[in-house]
């Protein structure tokens, strides 16, 4: 007996049902927040008595694919473009015109079009037809190349408005035999800016709510870029009409093939519409696809070198030709991938020809339409995985692609109506792809750009910057001649760039190239640090780039030094693409020439990976051919100061090694640092922000602890536009100093409360120069006071004293009790305070202080709760200064502990590792939660994300949340929520009391006390999350591996302790994943 299941539906509004729920800008997002509150399928509600099933699995998709139970009907925003393109291929309905000849109602006039573009003499996307024009589609990628040549490595490319004018550029030269050159003008032709309002305003018309008098501005506009649209195609034609040639494009197909049932040609009209709709359809697509590849590709070093690498095997250092194209299979799957993951078009709508059943017991109601969601079904884990969301090419290459189950993959759309451009844009794209790849390295402009998406009708990454650097060391007009296949140019083979110059551009010294890997901002300022004293050693930097701008080219015959941080074993963001180039080189002489030091940073909390990628980044260049200069470089974030201990590197170790090889002055005879910064005192006021967030504002805040016990406080932010985040994400902050240091140092310096600063001179300086700014904002935004002063300050703050035993005393600081430096945080600020006669000049001050840096904190909210708000949980940290001077204050905590509703803070959503997200099917994989403290934020998250697919009536596996807390109704974080959670089935919480005898006292003691509940869920495959500091980390990982050893005895497996150790390391983000913190 069929058991009818109502299909779930969101709560609706009167008169208006679910179009709120809908945000006109970021549909995407809107239709993946509802699938992953409601599951398979759902049914949305609109004015009008309308509705519309969106299916969100490959189940639901393979029958909606069905063309004998569901028809592809243009309706919504398609049955709009009608206005503009009336019965072109895409939007022709089932009646349509009769230019084609006489057919029953019954026929889809749709798929005859189809037919008559595919099958008729010298039909223009056939194979042959597409082959010929790769000379056109060449002379378009070469001039796009030739155009990110030319504005340099240091350019940042709007990848997807460059692609946008790559795809509209190929398409109307092949297909019309028009030019719009857009890689020669700034402004782009008048049609192409009519054709982005017209797909703009089609996609809004079918949202109105309100009578057309309301939009007669918009009306107007809209008509008039249709009217724009129709203008320059009629002109083309008439052009073609009165001067006739025999190209075999798109054009000439159209006006010369016949009917053969009718005899009759395609109508002026006709035409017209087909000229705008290809152009339309094809330009957005391919370009969407293009700018999301080289996204995912940057994100993913590893596919980024297979697909490099496949490129220089195949095609090596001359030009592409249309035969190459075929022997690219990475290439081909890379896009396939992103395909999946991005599809330009993210929904498509059919319409059911009857009433009838989805998955046996889903109703439809005749002619009602049905959404084939992609950016769900795609990632469906019954089809992909539990690594869906993963960009994987290898599972996109041809044996496995042709694996896949019917309908699983539908980026091109559905049957009869598919899109008919599909060789079209596969081949322009993989050549676009091949000769990038093949000429130029590219890096993100913004390491930290997570994907936001711009939605009109089709999707493109928004603000999205790459840079491109040339490879092979060629120069524009080489790359040039290399595109024309006029010859090969220099030594191609070559890898490293020859410079046997040892002066940069008439500047005074041997040229020198510093490289860092940088997350947080730590490395990156070492790095200008370093570049900012070479002078006073005899160098000159002329460049200072992230380790990635050097990926496949290291210079040759000058000092290379590398600053790298380590990840959990894994390399920064801006260093990934170098990592896996030189983890994939095997040529032991390819590095021959280049001289390298390697500086890393780490935290002891990752003991397995600790210092992973500064110690393999220093040993592959060895192993390559590279020669070291000076013995690497290490420093533990997690116990030392970094800064001291890059300092004491320079020192004892870099400078003397450089001075050794090179012959050059010594610190001796640098300059002090006072001379790199200028500084003019002034009082016009001005503003100024910083560019590597974005403006959110507090919602909310409230405490959560009681009186008595150490203030934790939750925020709620609203989000800057277009910032989406996941459950277990970061979110950024940068925050500003306390109040009170930022006025001992105005008090230090004599500066009057709106005194202005202006800063000249230092070009590596990351402080803003050459304008004025308030001497308040700079101490409070852009440098960090509170920061424990490194040898070299103090030593360079005794050199100004006066007194020989004010000097005596620092050197003694700097000498003897350093360790209490650093132990106490003794910042020069404490010093300068201490010694009120030392008169230190302000530039030399600022010279000192490292930049602001972000502090990142766990998100503890679920987009399902809201999509445009975040929820941070977190611990003020306030206590008498081990200095003695003042209170110590944590610089973030107390900086949005000061934070009020309405208040403006600049944030950025930074990912989390991947494994630290909840499982793709929640519905069959358990979870288990261990935290402490504000070590519940993610799992706060996690449980409210898992409530509000219970309330949309999803039946999940089961929740345990294993919780450390001081005391009952003291610092129990998130109770009541917590108990509302527990009781709609959500998670099952069980507390430890660390104050409270007789009770578990620490969270990881829940795992044992509790293993009757653990075990069962582990054994069904449970995901488990850790999230606390070192000591909870710690302690759970040795209770795990006490039970293993448990397991083995009554089970009569021989374990030792070193495997039961090996057994828990090897499930770390598969079984398992951490977050811990100091």
């Amino acid at each position: 007996m069929t058991t009818i299941t109502p299909i779930p539906s969101p709560p609706t509004l009167p008169l208006l049902g679910n179009v709120a729920q809908i945000d006109p800008v970021a549909q995407r997002t809107s239709f993946s927040e509802l699938a992953a509150k409601y599951g398979e399928v759902y049914r949305l509600h609109f004015p009008g008595n309308r509705s519309l099933v969106v299916a969100c699995t490959h189940r639901m998709v393979d029958e909606l694919c069905d063309e004998k139970r569901f028809t592809k009907i243009p309706k919504g925003a398609l049955a709009e473009i009608r206005n503009g393109v009336h019965d072109g291929l895409f939007t022709v309905g089932r009646t349509g015109r009769r230019e084609l000849g006489y057919r029953p109602p019954s026929v889809d006039a749709g798929v005859r079009l189809y037919k008559f573009f595919l099958s008729y003499p010298g039909a223009w996307f056939g194979p042959l037809s597409i082959r010929g024009m790769f000379d056109e589609m060449h002379d378009i990628a070469a001039q796009m190349a030739l155009k990110f040549a030319r504005y340099g490595p240091d350019e940042p490319i709007p990848a997807s408005d460059d692609f946008t004018r790559l795809a509209l550029d190929t398409l109307a030269l092949c297909s019309m035999g028009f030019r719009f050159n857009s890689f020669y003008t700034k402004e782009l032709h008048p049609m192409i800016e009519a054709m982005a309002g017209f797909l703009v305003g089609s996609g809004k018309r079918p949202r109105r709510i309100l009578p057309s008098v309301f939009y007669r501005a918009e009306d107007a506009e809209y008509w008039q870029d249709i009217e724009t649209l129709r203008k320059t195609a009629r002109e083309v034609l008439e052009a073609r009409k009165n001067k006739p040639n025999d190209r075999k494009d798109l054009l000439n197909s159209m006006l010369n093939s016949v009917d053969p049932k009718t005899g009759k040609r395609m109508s002026d009209s006709s035409i017209i519409d087909n000229l705008i709709t290809f152009l339309v359809a094809g330009h957005e697509t391919t370009s969407g696809t293009l700018s999301f590849a080289f996204y995912r590709l940057l994100k993913t070093p590893d596919a980024y070198r297979k697909a490099q690498k496949e490129v220089d095997e195949v095609v090596g250092k001359g030009p592409i030709t249309i035969d190459h194209l075929s022997k690219l299979p990475y290439i081909t799957a890379v896009l396939r991938e992103t395909l999946r993951l991005d599809s330009p078009i993210p929904l498509f709508t059919v319409t059911s020809n009857e009433d009838q059943l989805l998955a046996g017991k889903y109703p439809v109601n005749k002619d009602e339409q049905c959404a084939i969601f992609l950016t769900s079904a795609h990632l469906d884990p019954a089809v992909w995985g539990d690594d869906a969301l993963e960009f994987k090419p290898e599972r996109m290459l041809d044996e496995e692609f042709n694996k896949l189950p019917k309908n699983a993959w539908k980026p091109f759309g559905n049957g009869a109506r598919a899109c008919i451009g599909r060789p079209f844009a596969m081949q322009e794209a993989i050549l676009a792809m091949a000769m990038l790849l093949q000429n130029f390295n590219f890096v993100m402009h913004d390491p930290n750009y997570n994907l936001a998406v711009k939605q009109t009708l089709t999707i493109k990454p928004d603000n999205f910057y790459m840079r491109a650097i040339i490879r092979d060391g060629l120069s524009p007009t080489q790359l040039e001649h290399r595109l024309a296949g006029s010859g090969m140019v220099n030594d191609m083979a070559k890898l490293t760039i020859e410079d046997p110059s040892s002066s940069s551009n008439g500047k005074k010294g041997k040229k020198m190239t510093v490289l860092y890997g940088s997350n947080s901002g730590t490395c990156e300022s070492l790095a200008q640090r370093l570049a900012s004293e070479a002078a006073g050693h005899g160098y000159s930097v002329d460049t200072v780039d992230c380790l990635d701008a050097a990926n496949g080219t290291l210079p040759k015959n000058q000092p290379v030094v590398i600053i790298t941080a380590s990840y959990e074993g894994e390399p920064p963001d801006n260093a990934a693409l170098f990592c896996s180039w030189l983890n994939g080189s095997k040529d032991e002489k390819m590095l021959e020439g280049v001289d390298y030091a390697v500086f890393g940073v780490g935290h002891h909390d990752w003991a397995q990976t600790f210092h992973r990628i500064p110690k393999l980044v220093d040993n592959k260049l060895e192993q390559l051919g590279a020669t070291r200069i000076s013995d690497i470089g290490l420093s533990d974030a997690g116990s030392t100061d970094t800064f001291t201990d890059f300092e004491t590197w320079e020192d004892n170790v870099f400078w003397p090694a450089m001075k050794k090889k090179y012959g050059t002055a010594d610190a001796s005879s640098q300059e002090t640092p006072s001379a790199g910064l200028s500084v003019e005192v002034t009082t016009p006021r001005t503003s100024t922000l910083r560019q590597d967030v974005t403006e959110a504002f507090v919602v909310d805040t409230r405490k959560l602890t009681a009186e008595g016990e150490p203030l934790k406080k939750h925020i709620e932010i609203a989000l800057p536009t277009g910032q989406t985040y996941r459950s277990g994400d970061y979110l950024a902050v940068l925050p500003i100093n306390p109040k009170a240091i930022v006025q001992r140092a105005m008090r230090r310096f004599q500066l009057a409360w709106d005194a202005h600063i202006t800063i000249a001179g230092d070009s590596k300086t990351p402080l803003p120069t050459n304008t004025s700014l308030p001497a308040q904002s700079i101490f409070s935004a852009y440098v960090e006071l509170g920061q424990p002063a490194t040898k070299r300050n103090i030593l360079t703050i005794a050199e100004t004293a006066k007194r020989e035993e004010t000097q005596a005393a620092l050197k003694k600081y700097a000498e003897q009790n350093y360790a209490d430096v650093v132990e106490k945080r003794i910042s020069i600020l404490d010093l300068l305070e201490e010694f009120p006669e030392i008169e230190l000049p302000l530039g030399l001050f600022l010279s000192m202080l490292p930049p602001m840096r972000v502090r990142q904190y766990s998100i503890s909210s679920s987009p399902l709760w809201n999509s445009s708000h975040v929820t941070l949980t977190f611990s003020v940290h306030e206590a008498p200064s081990k200095s003695g001077h003042g209170t110590h204050l944590g610089v973030a905590s107390s900086y949005l502990d000061s934070l009020e509703p309405g208040d403006k803070l600049h944030v950025a959503v930074r990912p989390s590792h991947a494994a630290f997200h909840l499982p793709q099917d929640p519905e069959n994989t358990p979870v288990i939660c261990i935290a402490a403290g504000t070590g519940i934020s993610p799992f706060r998250g996690f449980i409210q994300e898992r409530a509000e697919m219970i309330s949309a009536g999803r039946k999940l596996a089961p929740a345990l949340l294993l919780f450390g807390c001081r005391a009952p109704g003291r610092d129990d974080l998130y109770a009541d929520e917590l108990a509302a959670w527990e009781k709609v089935g959500a998670v099952t919480v069980h507390r430890a009391y660390s104050r409270v005898e007789g009770e578990t006292k620490y969270a990881q003691d829940l795992l044992v006390a509790h293993r009757d509940e653990v075990l069962p869920l582990w054994n069904q495959n449970a995901r488990l999350y850790i999230c606390g500091s070192r000591a909870v980390g710690e302690g759970v990982k040795e209770e795990a591996i006490k039970l293993r050893l448990e397991h083995g005895e009554k089970t009569g497996v021989d374990t030792t302790e070193e495997e039961a150790r090996g057994w828990w390391e090897g499930l770390r983000n598969v079984r398992y994943a951490t977050d811990v913190f100091d």
